[in-house]
């Protein structure tokens, strides 16, 4: 079933009062301690770590004497850097929570430029389709891995995903160097044929000028400028280009497929009339996991998408007051007999992920 996303309707009915009984108490947290729900200065050092991660490296390579071994290891550390960029930086700022400043959060969810994406069709992916209609298969973007990997029940089946657990871990380095290349070109047709925006609906004309010349822009910077500086072979560049994207990729699909596809979250579909069973609130307790939310490290490195329940269900409150507000959250979900799906350690995320994708390798029983 793909009922345009306009015909799903979710539940009014809330008999527990929990996101209104959850607004409340989150609302006053913040209000009692005389907090910002933005970013701070916490959030501000972490963005000057993680663009010196990203482009320190990169001056470096251009401007120093070293060895291609040496640049090698640098292209993986901008690779982490730009990940890094990706989920504490660009995420915050496109949510609209890095500042109350909204010049502040569009400077820093632009930052998507540099890291080879754009700013409309992240925003309609991530924060309209993901973010509202979270795992319901052909309605959230981010289950959609085309007939390549198999993260549903509810999508077709193969012969091939019997071996998906395998090889799936290699095509989730793919996902930045897919943005550089076709994934934009793909997504602003598809998102402006069908009128899909977050906020005002860009004009076709300044949608597609901005892909052509941020491309250009980002293949000069980062191929060109290179190619011209560095006495080594045009195809060791591409291939540093082709690591540094790997690396970011594989940390970001890793954190990504962690946080909705394993085997403690559901992928609910609507009724017949597009009706979903519950809430959306609701729906964001069944549907979304944390990981390692103990860990410092992991907290720190991955802009809270560890705390993907309190992301889900405050999207605009910034990340670094998640571990703040989880209490809040889990104390409330049980109160109200709902579930708080969590995983102590990111190695059980992982093994969970990858036991899901074993489950939806295998071939579905016919039912009659």
């Amino acid at each position: 079933m793909n009922l345009n996303n306009d015909a799903i309707r979710f539940s009014r009915i809330d008999s527990q009062k929990f996101f209104r009984t959850l607004n409340k108490r989150v609302n006053s947290y913040f209000k009692d301690n005389n907090i910002a729900k933005t970013g701070n200065w916490k959030l501000h050092l972490k963005a000057v770590v993680m663009f010196s991660l990203f482009l320190a490296p990169y001056f470096l390579i251009l401007s120093l004497d070293i060895s291609q071994w040496w640049m090698l290891l640098l292209t993986i550390v901008m690779g982490a850097g730009m990940a890094g960029v990706g989920m504490n930086i660009m995420h915050d700022g496109n949510h609209g929570s890095y500042s109350s400043k909204k010049w502040v959060n569009n400077f820093m969810g632009g930052t998507i430029y540099v890291l080879a994406g754009n700013v409309y069709n992240w925003q309609v992916q991530h924060n309209v389709l993901h973010h509202t209609y979270t795992n319901i298969h052909g309605h959230d973007e981010d289950l959609d891995a085309g007939r390549i990997i198999r993260f549903s029940e509810h999508a077709k089946w193969a012969k091939f995903h019997r071996f998906q657990q395998y090889y799936s871990v290699f095509l989730y380095g793919l996902l930045t160097f897919n943005w550089a290349l076709t994934t934009d070109f793909k997504q602003t047709k598809r998102y402006l044929a069908r009128k899909l925006s977050y906020g005002k609906l860009p004009s076709p004309v300044k949608q597609w000028s901005i892909i052509a010349i941020t491309k250009l822009i980002y293949v000069s910077i980062w191929i060109v400028i290179p190619m011209l500086i560095l006495s080594i072979s045009w195809w060791k560049i591409l291939i540093g280009f082709f690591i540094m994207h790997y690396t970011a990729g594989l940390i970001l699909s890793i954190v990504f497929q962690l946080a909705h596809v394993v085997k403690q979250t559901e992928m609910p579909l609507p009724d017949e009339t597009g009706s979903m069973k519950n809430t959306w609130a609701i729906h964001q307790l069944y549907t979304t996991v944390n990981f390692a939310t103990n860990n410092k490290i992991v907290n720190w490195f991955t802009g809270g998408l560890n705390h993907q329940v309190e992301h889900h269900i405050f999207p605009n409150i910034s990340h670094i007051h998640y571990s703040r507000i989880a209490k809040i959250v889990k104390q409330t979900a049980a109160e109200c007999n709902l579930p708080y799906n969590e995983y102590k350690t990111t190695r059980a995320a992982i093994i969970a992920h990858f036991t899901h994708l074993k489950e939806m390798g295998r071939k579905p029983a016919i039912t009659a």
